[in-house]
């Protein structure tokens, strides 16, 4: 396929929807399929063909359409309704009732100009929910690979790192170093042989980011890798995915199929110089495996351990090469990007943390469902505004952010600008993604110890400090909920706590202290009240 090949697909898919009167999507993505999504869809095609609109009205499965707390989610094109609760008689309703009679129903109808949708800048999540993921031709149509054939035929290695660099984007894997910075290392590394790597392990209790945008653009994450491997100069990328995830392997692996029957993957792509592979690696659903090292050892074939850097993976990688590696929210950056130019993309978001950032909101919270907002914004429009604030009869209390290795952010901290350096600022991290919201009937002692009691069971034992560390820091824990500890058990914690943070190997037990450190900070008083009463002992009156 060339690049003419390339638009005359697209303009040819675009003329064929555009000949359609109707096309009824519904959310086909791991979320709604768990609420009847299925059932939702055969519901729809029995009531197309009992309609007698089987010529002129298609159904479309697609990725996530972001609210999913109320699925099934089905939209009506070209009016672009949505509706909530969709089940099979709801779904006859929408065809036999909407699209024949015209009526709203107002039951299943989603006002879209509500601030859960008003707030939000779709970058990386512009397709999901808009297109088929299985499609080839839908993601050309809405100007896929259109980046990569710009790349290829417009832009020089150096010039693509250039507008990256120019972006600001930020690794969205959670440490948030410099892309740009990162692909001109491996770029200047000298080797015949060069890797890259998406980290597709996402791990995090209530993180659904990464597994939303396979599920529901695929294609988006092979042109990323694709582009990449143009300008740092590999030929063969790897997709790092644990499998747990076993729809997002699926397209994934009919996407990378598509794309080598199309010359968008494979020898010469489009009618280029440029040859790049991308083959899957499934993961067995370690969460250390999230760190680059450890992923790196695994998809070699190894236990997946950490290992001490220096030397960097740009440096030295898999089988000792140098090796991109980035996460699947950092590539779907990428296309937009080369689109658009790093000037557009770094006007959105702050100076220091440009663009959007994917959230999966979760917990006690009244809209979960998967967002995308501008970088900077205040926690408190993503909790009240996008979210719609907390059950009723129940106030906010903390937000944690960065999973496992994250931190809880209190009431006080509500209006704090949403970005790397403000959370690192309150003890906490951006991490990939993940965002639990908890209110006034949690319990943060309990919540510490949930996250410990993860983090010490998917410790992989190479550290003393982590593997030793966190099953102690969870036993005091334990020892306080149960009520039978003193504050010098407490201070214990903090201590441990705080050597395990400086002296483990990898992120995971560097970070694994931080849920206990920041609930310590923002929620002293709770502990305290679970000690044994000490003579002379002064509990905490105030949060500090």
């Amino acid at each position: 396929m060339t690049i003419e090949d390339l638009r005359e697909r697209a303009q040819e898919e675009r003329d064929r929807q555009g000949q359609l009167k109707r096309r009824i999507l519904y959310c086909s993505a791991a979320g709604c399929i768990s609420c009847g999504s299925k059932e939702t869809a055969a519901a729809l095609k029995q009531s197309v063909k009992s309609s007698g609109l089987e010529g002129e009205c298609e159904i479309v499965g697609t990725g996530c359409m972001g609210l999913c707390g109320e699925g099934p989610l089905v939209k009506v094109q070209p009016d672009d309704s949505l509706f909530q609760q969709v089940d099979a008689p709801a779904a006859g309703d929408i065809v036999t009732r909407h699209i024949v009679k015209g009526e709203s129903l107002p039951d299943h109808l989603v006002d879209q100009s509500a601030p859960f949708f008003a707030s939000q800048v779709k970058i990386v999540l512009e397709n999901c929910g808009r297109i088929n993921a299985e499609s080839i031709d839908e993601y050309l149509a809405v100007g896929g690979y259109d980046a990569l054939g710009k790349a290829l035929s417009e832009l020089e290695p150096n010039e693509i790192i250039d507008e990256v660099r120019k972006s600001g984007l930020r690794g969205r894997g959670g440490a948030g170093y410099p892309t740009g910075l990162k692909w001109g290392i491996v770029q200047k590394a000298q080797s015949d042989q060069k890797y890259v790597v998406c980290n597709a392990d996402e791990g995090d209790p209530g993180a659904f980011m990464d597994r939303s945008v396979l599920e529901g653009d695929p294609h988006r994450i092979l042109e990323g890798m694709a582009i990449a491997g143009y300008a740092v100069g590999a030929q063969q990328g790897y997709i790092y995915i644990r499998a747990e995830y076993p729809l997002a392997i699926e397209r994934l692996r009919l996407a990378i199929k598509q794309a080598e029957r199309n010359a968008l993957l494979g020898n010469r792509i489009l009618d280029s110089n440029f040859s790049f592979r991308i083959d899957l690696r499934i993961g067995a659903g370690a969460f250390v495996c999230g760190e680059e090292t450890a992923l790196m050892r695994s998809i070699q074939g190894r236990r997946g351990r950490p290992k001490p850097r220096p030397p960097y993976p740009s440096e030295r990688g898999l089988w000792e090469k140098p090796t991109l590696l980035n996460n699947v929210e950092t590539f779907a950056n990428i296309a937009p990007i080369i689109r658009n130019g790093g000037e557009w993309f770094a006007a959105i978001g702050t100076p220091k943390s440009t663009g959007t950032k994917v959230f999966a909101l979760a917990g006690k919270i009244r809209n979960t469902g998967l967002i995308e907002v501008p970088m900077g914004i205040p926690l408190r429009t993503i909790i009240f505004d996008i979210g719609g604030g907390t059950p009723e009869g129940t106030e906010f209390k903390a937000a944690q952010t960065g999973g496992p290795s994250g931190g809880c952010i209190p009431t006080e901290h509500l209006d704090l600008p949403v970005d790397y350096e403000s959370l690192a600022g309150v003890g906490s991290i951006m991490g990939s993604g993940g965002l639990i919201v908890m209110d006034s009937t949690s319990k943060m002692v309990d919540v510490a110890k949930f996250f410990m009691d993860f983090c010490a069971d998917e410790s992989c034992g190479k550290c003393v400090p982590c593997r030793v560390g966190t099953v102690h820091i969870a036993g005091l824990l334990q020892k306080i909920i149960s009520k039978n500890a003193t504050i010098e058990d407490m201070k214990l914690l903090e201590e441990l706590c705080i050597m395990v943070k400086e002296t483990s190997l990898c992120g995971l037990g560097q970070s694994a202290p931080n849920p206990v450190l920041s609930t310590l900070r923002f929620f002293r008083k709770e502990y305290e009240e679970l000690l044994q009463p000490v003579e002379g002992f002064v509990p905490t009156n105030t949060v500090s």
